[in-house]
């Protein structure tokens, strides 16, 4: 079964969607009467709609930040859906080859601060910072930024400013992308108090993991060079994939395929499951899928990959007849001077995954070092459609109730190692000496 749109193709084998053709209007009213809906952390569906009417006003702050420094490096302090999103839709758009213009710091230990401060050649007036966490008390994120504030005022009283001038040109570096309500958002106050750059957003009812077109993600991508237009294709691109995958229209719902996909094989018993990407357009994108399976799918057994390199070590587990495991391959079309050996090579894992267990090979269109605007917009919001889908599908075709709010948009379980970190000696945010 092939499946198109003008830049993304999926091809099926090994399964029969038959048996849930009569099931598609259950599956598509649940997610509609849920879309959009407050409180159903679905706010997503539309969020690249409502970002279009911001583009002008995430460009103009990137030109105001640059400009009010002189920095032209960006280092985004945020972990988890505000790191892995970015380092996703950079990568993708063929925006972090260098690695020149973006760096992430998300770690917590002496030696990750160490390397960090070295990549910016321990001068930290170098760059200017985007913080990013919705509550803005984030433990990991406020640590980080605790410590660069302090840097870089010291580093300006150390050039001869006062104490007062020194804070106030510190202050020059930091933008926030956080809750729009400072009584929600300890982050909003400290960028409210404190003169920061405008004002970016992380929207009500979405998600770290669903939030590739929110503020952060759309302000590095402006602040690495995406041109306005490829951000205005992308975004309409993306939208387009919520009306389709709001549709009843079989042919052209990508996402509730592939979310029959990952629910058939479930209902068979086949616990392991594998998807890989091919190449290094992908090789963020792995992290930003792993961590919506693990937040939403709360699976820990499905692996996420990047082939060739993962291939080597994977193939022996993958073609062991013994194994029973479901594949999808997600590859870059290749119309350049590869092209041949790049084809061979799809093509014999296609046949191989084909014959070991169902399978479907998702192929993007290309430009560049990257993806088509279009692609880059349509394969990112498929997967996140995908993903609450196969939910969706499997507690229909068990016959399951569906609790208030969907359990692959909440993720309750991480907050068992929050309420160890706030107890004892631990002080989140604490410079330590």
């Amino acid at each position: 079964m092939l499946t198109m749109s003008s830049s993304l193709t999926v091809k099926f084998s090994g399964i029969d969607f038959s048996k849930y053709s009569s099931h598609i209007n259950e599956f598509v009213n649940e997610f509609s009467s849920r879309a959009n809906k407050s409180g159903q952390f679905l706010n997503w569906v539309n969020l690249p709609s409502e970002q279009l009417k911001r583009v002008d006003e995430i460009y103009s702050l990137a030109s105001k930040l640059k400009s009010a420094t002189g920095a032209s490096r960006l280092s985004i302090l945020g972990i988890g859906g505000s790191k892995h999103t970015v380092e996703h839709m950079l990568s993708i758009n063929g925006l972090n080859v260098n690695r020149t213009d973006i760096e992430f710091y998300s770690d917590i230990d002496s030696s990750s601060f160490s390397r960090f401060l070295y990549r910016l050649g321990n001068d930290v007036t170098s760059s200017n910072y985007l913080i990013a966490s919705k509550s803005g008390s984030t433990f990991e994120t406020k640590d980080g930024m605790l410590r660069i504030w302090n840097m870089l005022i010291e580093a300006y009283k150390s050039q001869g400013k006062s104490e007062e001038e020194a804070k106030s040109l510190a202050n020059k570096h930091f933008i926030a992308v956080t809750d729009g309500n400072s009584e929600k958002s300890e982050l909003r106050r400290t960028s409210d108090a404190n003169g920061w750059l405008g004002k970016l957003y992380i929207h009500d009812d979405v998600g770290g993991r669903f939030s590739a077109f929110d503020d952060h993600a759309l302000f590095a991508l402006a602040y690495a060079g995406m041109s306005k237009e490829d951000m205005i294709t992308m975004l309409k691109a993306a939208q387009s994939v919520s009306s389709e995958s709001l549709s009843s229209e079989w042919d052209s719902n990508i996402a509730l395929q592939e979310g029959i996909f990952w629910a058939d094989a479930k209902s068979k018993g086949i616990d392991a499951s594998v998807h890989q990407y091919m190449g290094a357009i992908f090789e963020n994108t792995v992290y930003w899928h792993a961590q919506m399976q693990n937040e939403s799918v709360k699976d820990t057994l499905k692996q996420v990959a990047k082939v060739p390199d993962a291939m080597h070590h994977s193939a022996e587990a993958h073609f062991n007849p013994d194994n029973k495991l479901v594949f999808a391959l997600t590859v870059p079309s290749d119309n350049g001077v590869c092209r041949e050996n790049s084809d061979s090579y799809i093509d014999a894992l296609s046949k191989s995954y084909s014959v070991t267990g169902s399978f479907f090979l998702e192929t993007v269109e290309t430009k560049g070092m990257g993806l088509t605007p279009e692609s880059a917009g349509r394969l990112t919001q498929l997967r996140a459609f995908a993903t609450v889908y196969q939910e969706i599908v499997t507690r229909i075709m068990n016959g399951q109730s569906f609790p208030e709010v969907l359990d692959s948009v909440l993720q309750p379980h991480v907050e068992f190692y929050k309420k160890n970190l706030k107890g004892g000696v631990v002080v989140p945010g604490r410079i330590s000496h």
